[in-house]
């Protein structure tokens, strides 16, 4: 080994050693500013679900018409982000995530107070456009700053903050709503993201690794498609679309099918329904972490196995299976997930802003898609016609993920192999 290659393979051995590991105050300063990021955002963007059945009241508007109040924010929020990795590469990672959290928890609290039901679905666009400032950073930030034997750890973590707001403000919004309107229970949220936000910006440590890179969209172009030259990314793609396709169509029209006989839910019971999303803060931290030690190929394929499992119980008209059913999707949605976002930032390389994007673009496709085509199923065909729409999306899932048991070592195509990434097993 000639002297340059022995400089170049020392620099990055203390770059990779600087990173943030586990069991540090920085992993968990990080980590504790990432979890609140998470909750703040899938608080702010999923407190509009269990409040559907009463869009429809309020308004006079079907299922189908009320999910929009979801699928238009999931919609804009996947195109923004495949800009936004490119802004955040310009302007930094913490200011960004900052900006984008206040600015929606301040929509949101506007959308409790406007009088129509456009008006509304017009600030839910916003929100998707504003909101699209931390997914897509906070992963490449994970993928920056956090040492790649703590990544799959540290990813699951921040995921679990996604598990913990998306079930509050589900939960929040839904409780609220029985007892004092669903506008008290949306401004609720929102006063709760600004606090939230507030205290992100305290708790995340600065970027150490960013470097700076002037906005050129013809740079971003080729970034963009220099990750489709990876043989796995695109089918990584590929699985979060099925995952949060199948996952959001399963809670768009779960509210529907409990209050209507034969349960005759409540609808503060049904707000209650969804603190199963707290099995995803054990989930994605358990599964990201298993799948660390035994490698993300051998456990991805069993999310979706699992979660076809529970879709199978929820057909049953007994709240004793069900919820177990429900358990089971959610437990299987999270580890999936903490799995395919950090396979995808192991295989980004240097462009793990745009690679992240790009998933997050697929992602939130999914449940812009799914979630609003489920209401034409439950329309026509009840709760079985959403099931069976819902169970082509995970068995599609699942064969992708066995296919992806014979993806080939990794090859980073968008940055040449470093000692530490050749040959690597992602």
């Amino acid at each position: 080994m000639d002297g340059s290659a022995a400089m170049r393979m020392a620099a990055v051995t203390t770059d990779a050693d600087e990173r943030i590991r586990h069991g540090t105050p920085a992993f968990r300063r990080t980590n504790l500013a990432l979890f609140a990021a998470g909750f703040s955002t899938f608080s702010l963007l999923y407190c509009v679900q269990p409040l559907m059945p009463a869009f429809s009241h309020a308004y006079g508007v079907n299922a189908a018409a009320s999910a929009l109040s979801l699928s238009l924010t999931t919609g804009v929020l996947a195109f923004a982000m495949l800009f936004m990795g490119g802004v955040s590469d310009a302007h930094g990672r913490k200011p960004v995530m900052v900006l984008s959290l206040l600015v929606s928890s301040v929509l949101v609290l506007l959308s409790a107070s406007v009088p129509g039901w456009h008006a509304l679905l017009a600030l839910r666009m916003l929100l998707g456009l504003t909101l699209s400032g931390v997914p897509v950073v906070a992963m490449t930030y994970l993928g920056e700053e956090v040492h790649a034997e703590s990544l799959g750890l540290g990813m699951g973590l921040y995921i679990s903050g996604n598990a913990v707001g998306g079930m509050s403000g589900r939960l929040i919004a839904g409780v609220l709503a029985d007892f004092f309107g669903w506008r008290v229970g949306m401004g609720a949220v929102g006063v709760l993201g600004l606090l939230v936000a507030l205290m992100f910006w305290r708790a995340l440590p600065p970027s150490r690794h960013f470097v700076a890179q002037p906005l050129s969209w013809r740079g971003l172009a080729g970034r963009f498609a220099g990750i489709f030259r990876d043989r796995g990314l695109p089918w990584l793609f590929a699985e979060g679309f099925l995952l949060l396709g199948a996952f959001v169509t399963v809670y768009n029209y779960l509210g529907y099918r409990l209050l209507a006989p034969p349960f005759n839910l409540s609808q503060a019971v049904v707000g209650l329904v969804f603190g199963i999303y707290l099995i995803g803060t054990f989930s994605s931290t358990w599964m990201g972490h298993l799948a660390g030690r035994l490698g993300r190929r051998k456990v991805l394929w069993t999310t979706f196995a699992l979660m076809l499992a529970g879709l199978l119980l929820t057909l049953v008209d007994s709240l004793w299976l069900i919820l177990p059913g429900i358990v089971a999707v959610t437990f299987g949605f999270f580890g999936g997930h903490s799995i395919v976002s950090s396979w995808v930032g192991r295989r980004g390389g240097k462009a793990k802003a745009q690679a992240s994007s790009m998933y997050l673009f697929a992602y939130y496709m999914g449940s812009s898609v799914a979630g609003a085509s489920g209401g034409l199923f439950y329309a026509a065909h009840g709760w079985d016609g959403v099931a069976a729409f819902i169970g082509v999306l995970m068995l599609a899932g699942l064969l992708i993920a066995l296919g992806l048991t014979r993806l080939p070592p990794l090859v980073n195509v968008a940055t040449p192999p470093t000692p530490m990434s050749k040959g690597a097993m992602p």
